[in-house]
């Protein structure tokens, strides 16, 4: 009988991750570098992650935060442990991209832009139903909220420090009447961590505050005329606009 081959030693792939010292979070921080190096390819999708022998002498800390580690990540849809197999990265089609360090990874090593243009597109699609649902059955006293959200707006629109916030309860407001609880939730996950990459953010001015507040008056003025045609349109083109004013080139762009 054949002697069955070994799989690949990957730890070399780990190697741009620092060993924590016993005074951090050690398994917060092993989840982070091992997400990262999935994430980034390191350890492609196939291959096997070293034992955890190997990861514990690598990470400096015991194979038991190994273990709760590896578990995690499993928990995350970013591997397989099977006995007799080891623990296999699994495709990224099998990943939880709205788990919050996956999530965060992903925009961390998103310099291509890809990911934050895909969170684009969600929220237009999401958003834009939201808003339709909110100018059909919106109640006078919701329009008044929204009403009163967008007076916040153009109150500051010159403050750079208060109009983002402004802006971002404008549309958790809007997400939050529509009364679709499920569409919500995932908008403001990836909304809520997108704000936290500074390629999302981009190219602020006062002249682009204006023009997101001419576009939140438009989706603000559809939903208290209750035509949802044009809420959700207004919502659509807005998000798609604004991120194209706030988005760099990348460097394969320039």
């Amino acid at each position: 009988m054949s002697e069955e081959t070994a799989p690949a030693d990957t730890t070399s792939a780990l190697r741009s991750s620092t060993p924590r010292t016993p005074t951090a979070r050690l398994g917060v921080a092993v989840v982070h570098d091992l997400v990262e190096a999935i994430v980034k390819g390191d350890v492609p999708p196939g291959d096997t992650l070293p034992p955890e022998e190997k990861l514990a002498q690598h990470f400096a800390v015991s194979r038991t935060v190994i273990r709760e580690s590896v578990k995690r990540i499993e928990e995350k849809g970013l591997i397989s442990v099977a006995p007799g197999r080891g623990t296999t990265v699994q495709p990224k089609t099998s990943w939880n991209v709205l788990d919050p360090v996956v999530l965060a990874v992903l925009l961390e090593n998103d310099s291509s832009l890809g990911v934050l243009d895909e969170i684009s597109i969600i929220r237009a699609a999401l958003e834009g139903s939201m808003s339709a649902a909110t100018a059909q059955h919106g109640t006078p006293e919701q329009i008044a909220e929204i009403t009163a959200s967008l007076a916040r707006m153009e109150e500051s629109v010159e403050d750079p420090e208060v109009f983002p916030d402004a802006d971002l309860d404008f549309h958790f407001l809007v997400m939050t009447l529509s009364g679709n609880e499920l569409a919500s939730s995932i908008t403001k996950i990836l909304f809520t961590r997108a704000r936290q990459s500074a390629r999302f953010v981009g190219n602020q001015s006062t002249d682009a505050f204006h023009l997101t507040l001419e576009e939140h008056r438009r989706v603000h003025d559809a939903i208290a005329a209750g035509d949802p045609v044009e809420a959700e349109a207004a919502m659509r083109a807005h998000i798609l606009d604004a991120w194209q004013r706030r988005r760099f080139p990348t460097a394969r762009e320039r």
